[in-house]
């Protein structure tokens, strides 16, 4: 009797044991942050602030604002504490800077500081020239962090730069990435075809890319410029393409010559902060808890988004 029993507690424990221990199989994922993540497309947990500075680097110079994590909210405020990951943001075709600060201040207030240049404005843009200031914003950047009396000196994580853009700013990001080894991610909204090549350089990229368009987009359309750079990127890579998002939705207005969608704006803009958060916390912030947004189940079901990965 005693032995029966002793067998049924033995047994009892192994099954609880095996509730809370699971032996990995072949080939599982890795694992990551345990805790649970915090939703990328509500505004972050830091004051948002700005600075206009005139950036001159690598032989470039323009004016150009910066959004970044502050200690308070506002122009010219203290940098938060602590290391920050930097982007450089293209605008679209003659577009300014002011069109996209919705998702400047967003990136801002989850900690990142992003450097929007106001160069290649006008009607006639150098593609090429555009990939060289967006360089220019991370070599500026850099020297901004060992530069006494800077606002950001020791602000910025030097190890972990980026690049992103609109239309013709993402398609300059693709050929920044490809001219600097010090670029470590890249995500791009709508990014348009370039001379050169913005496919050819995808196609040359080693480091993360996220290629984020809309559906329902008449001026770069997904088929002829997003899907072709996803097609042409090695591994790691991702496709997203919001359902009934336009070219213009993700501005903060349309201007002369805007297409237009079968979702609002303020939808699209949501779901453009959501996605393209997650993936840059990821890849430059070190945020594991991002993982299931970015590559795994939770990216491939987002009701509105359609998902196309190579990780």
């Amino acid at each position: 009797m005693l032995r029966q029993l002793l067998r049924i507690v033995i047994a009892f424990s192994l099954s609880v044991a095996a509730v809370f221990f699971v032996v990995p199989t072949a080939g599982a994922l890795p694992a990551v942050n345990s805790a649970v993540a915090a939703d990328p497309s509500v505004t972050g947990p830091y004051a948002v602030a700005y600075s206009d500075v005139t950036v001159a680097a690598s032989g470039r110079s323009y004016s150009a604002r910066v959004w970044y994590p502050g200690s308070t909210a506002g122009s010219n405020a203290p940098v938060a504490s602590g290391a920050h990951p930097g982007l450089a943001f293209g605008h679209g075709f003659f577009q300014g800077i002011t069109q996209y600060e919705s998702l400047l201040k967003h990136y801002a207030s989850w900690g990142f500081i992003t450097v929007t240049p106001t160069s290649q404005g006008g009607l006639f843009p150098s593609h090429s020239a555009f990939a060289d200031d967006l360089n220019a914003a991370l070599t500026w950047l850099t020297s901004q962090n060992t530069t006494s009396g800077s606002r950001f000196a020791g602000a910025v994580d030097t190890d972990h730069l980026g690049v992103s853009g609109h239309s013709m700013g993402g398609g300059a990001a693709l050929l920044a990435a490809g001219r600097n080894p010090a670029v470590k991610s890249v995500s791009t909204l709508a990014a348009a075809e370039t001379n050169p090549s913005a496919v050819t350089a995808s196609g040359m990229l080693t480091v993360p890319a996220q290629y984020v368009g809309g559906s329902a987009d008449t001026i770069a359309g997904v088929a002829d410029n997003q899907q072709k750079m996803y097609d042409a990127k090695r591994a790691p890579a991702q496709l997203r393409v919001i359902t009934g998002g336009f070219h213009c939705g993700f501005e903060d207005r349309s201007g002369f010559g805007c297409d237009s969608g079968a979702i609002t704006r303020a939808a699209q803009q949501k779901l453009t902060q959501g996605v393209t958060t997650a993936y840059l916390l990821y890849t430059l912030g070190g945020d594991t808890s991002m993982y299931d947004q970015v590559w795994g189940s939770a990216a491939q079901h987002l009701a509105g988004v359609a998902y196309t990965a190579k990780p």
